[in-house]
């Protein structure tokens, strides 16, 4: 009687276990869900039905971007051009240093060091396309504009997910915590980036929804027309109170797609079919 028993366990279990359990992803379940804000004509208020996904609990990192590179001999946008944004305390608002050393290893630039020590934080100074080219290698995409918000909203209809606020964003958050930027902000111990996972989770388990990098998303917008341009969402560690404070989940930024700005990243989600389990998007 035991061996049948035991078979009947596994049985049940089987399809709780199936495609793609995974401790880096946080599954968005099949439904309607609301996004956007009657404030934002870009982005109005709407409902929104998914068949369901899982997504990444955290930004790509330098690690997983380092490994792509490695295996492919990939030279990012920033590497080929030498055209990255970057940027030092002192700048007036808005303003940004374009620096010709600056790409993923140094991505504020060789003169202010690089990632020997940052592998777990997110990878940024790429462009769209070189998150596109690490996605097609490791069998990932970008989240959709909506599917982005869906998640990030965890169920909730505001601008901020369930536990968030403007007045306690840095909970959750690597942000700009200054007034200005004209000198370092060091009051959550990071000035540029941190580790993935370094601020409190939003209800679903994603973590740096808010902060830490910008995230680039396929969709387009209106205002696009007929030019090419990426979006990205979420908030960064430059974003503050008073500068930019898109770390909401309504706001959506434009970006020239061969851009790399020290700000921005990514997140990904599994090809639908494929195993959310790829070596080559966590390990």
């Amino acid at each position: 009687m035991k061996t049948p028993l035991l078979w009947i366990f596994v049985w049940i279990l089987l399809p709780f276990t199936g495609f793609p359990q995974n401790e880096n992803y946080v599954y968005v379940s099949k439904g309607e869900y609301t996004i956007g804000t009657k404030q934002y004509l870009e982005n109005p208020l709407r409902q929104i039905r998914t068949d369901g996904l899982y997504i990444a609990k955290y930004e790509v990192t330098n690690k997983h971007f380092a490994q792509f590179v490695e295996a492919t001999g990939y030279k990012t946008l920033a590497e080929r051009f030498h055209n990255a944004q970057v940027f030092e305390p002192g700048l007036e608002e808005f303003r940004w240093l374009s620096d010709s050393t600056a790409y993923w290893r140094f991505p504020n630039g060789i003169s202010r060091g690089g990632i020997e020590n940052k592998m777990d934080h997110p990878v940024t100074c790429i462009a769209y396309q070189d998150a596109v080219a690490y996605c097609q290698w490791a069998k990932v995409r970008l989240p959709t504009l909506e599917e982005w918000e869906i998640a990030a909203k965890a169920g909730s209809q505001g601008k901020y997910f369930e536990g968030a606020s403007l007045e306690n964003i840095g909970d959750y958050a690597n942000i700009w915590h200054k007034r200005d930027h004209l000198s370092a902000d060091m009051s959550d111990s990071y000035m540029y980036t941190a580790p993935v996972g370094s601020f409190l989770p939003n209800p679903w388990g994603l973590y740096d929804i808010f902060g830490n990098v910008f995230e680039f998303c396929e969709g387009t917008l209106p205002r696009d027309k007929e030019r090419k341009v990426a979006h990205a969402r979420g908030g960064s560690w430059w974003c503050s109170k008073n500068s930019c404070a898109a770390f909401n989940t309504v706001f959506i930024g434009s970006v020239n797609p061969n851009a790399s700005f020290s700000n921005l990243g990514f997140r990904v989600v599994p090809i639908e079919n494929s195993s959310a389990t790829s070596s080559h998007a966590y390990r």
